[in-house]
């Protein structure tokens, strides 16, 4: 993918709201199994679908049952220094890690961290960007601004050895300047989508120096994903005339910002995984476009999927058809059927991704009553 086109991908995808605890036990299923489900929801297998998804009527959240992020090795062995690739906007250049023991993980959906917190070295982190909200983090010092901007005086006070980070906070001035100012700086890069959470988790754990966690916690997210996905598989509509046709629209009501996503944000692999059709690999979208009525109307979509912020930026379903009256011309405008999920995880792509993907399906194929 293009930097800069992941990067404005990034950008309007992830514009998000804004004492460390231990971390709990292992509790991955790498077993082929569907992962587990807290907080009393039955399991994905045990609810049942909607005969015909495109007869539903209304909007529906998707939720977390629980957002903490569960451990894949409390105690994981190191091995420093180590020699890592950081993978500059440039060029890959290599960069050797001494010492992890404080460290920043900053990127504008969380994912980085959540994934430092999933492999079992949350007790290194010292600050957090105001994407990373997940359980355990609360007592964080934030180093981001509202726009994602780092803070070079915020950043050096807390002393980092390590700031790992994948471009899409900046700006990239200064993030270059604390690596000036002695401050150990990894890029890590990967492409939206549903192999991204497994190639993540090796990545940070080759900047902890410990590649066999990030192997463990890459096969059990892989095995994950492939589960849930293919319990949707087997219970969603099979025959591609009953599928859900749907599409990605990102909405910022308050700045007149609606676009859709395209092919390279990450939302294709989603709505394949959650057994749908996904309109702008179909026709070949790629990278973002501006929401026009011709585009909408073509694509005709049953079933929108949404940021919770962005709609909420908007006002409700209602007052974007109001605002947007193309959008009562498709099946999905006019059955009001949109399905929205909190921006700092629908399309985060880390280590929660099996119970977002779990989170979505419940509310497209089993929506509340």
């Amino acid at each position: 993918m293009d930097v800069s086109t992941r990067a404005l991908s990034l950008a309007l995808a992830c514009v998000l709201v804004g004492s460390l605890s231990a971390c709990g036990p292992a509790s991955f299923s790498p077993t082929g199994a569907p992962p587990p489900v807290a907080g009393g929801r039955p399991p994905l297998t045990d609810i049942e679908f909607l005969e015909n998804p495109r007869q539903w009527v209304g909007p529906s959240t998707a939720l977390l049952s629980d957002a903490t992020i569960n451990v894949v090795d409390p105690a994981p062995r190191q091995s420093l220094p180590t020699t890592v690739v950081s993978q500059e906007l440039g060029d890959n250049i290599s960069v050797t890690i001494t010492s992890t023991d404080r460290v920043l993980a900053l990127d504008m959906s969380g994912s980085l961290a959540a994934t430092v917190w999933a492999l079992g070295f949350g007790s290194t982190l010292i600050g957090r960007d105001i994407s990373t909200t997940f359980p355990g983090v609360e007592g964080l010092p934030i180093v981001t601004g509202s726009g994602h901007a780092v803070s070079p005086e915020s950043v050096l006070a807390l002393r980092p050895d390590v700031i790992i980070t994948d471009g899409s906070i900046g700006p990239l001035d200064v993030v270059l300047q604390l690596r000036d100012a002695g401050v150990q700086v990894v890029f890590v890069r990967e492409a939206p989508g549903l192999e991204a959470p497994a190639a993540m988790a090796r990545s940070v754990s080759a900047v902890f120096g410990a590649p066999a966690v990030g192997e463990a916690l890459a096969l059990a997210l892989t095995q994950d994903i492939a589960a849930v996905s293919a319990v949707i598989a087997a219970r969603a509509p099979q025959d591609p005339a009953d599928k859900l046709r749907m599409v990605f629209l990102y909405l910022r009501g308050g700045n007149g910002i609606y676009y859709l996503f395209g092919q390279e944000s990450g939302s294709g692999d989603l709505i394949t995984a959650l057994g749908g059709i996904d309109i702008a690999t179909e026709i070949g979208w790629e990278g973002l476009r501006p929401m026009t009525d011709e585009a909408l109307i073509s694509a005709n979509p049953d079933l929108i999927l949404v940021m919770s912020d962005g709609l909420a930026s908007v006002g409700s379903v209602e007052e974007l058809v109001q605002v947007k009256p193309a959008i009562g011309l498709t099946p999905a405008g006019k059955n009001a059927r949109f399905v929205d999920m909190a921006d700092s995880q629908v399309l985060s792509f880390g280590p929660r991704t099996p119970e977002i993907i779990d989170a979505l399906a419940r509310a497209i194929y089993a929506p509340e009553k």
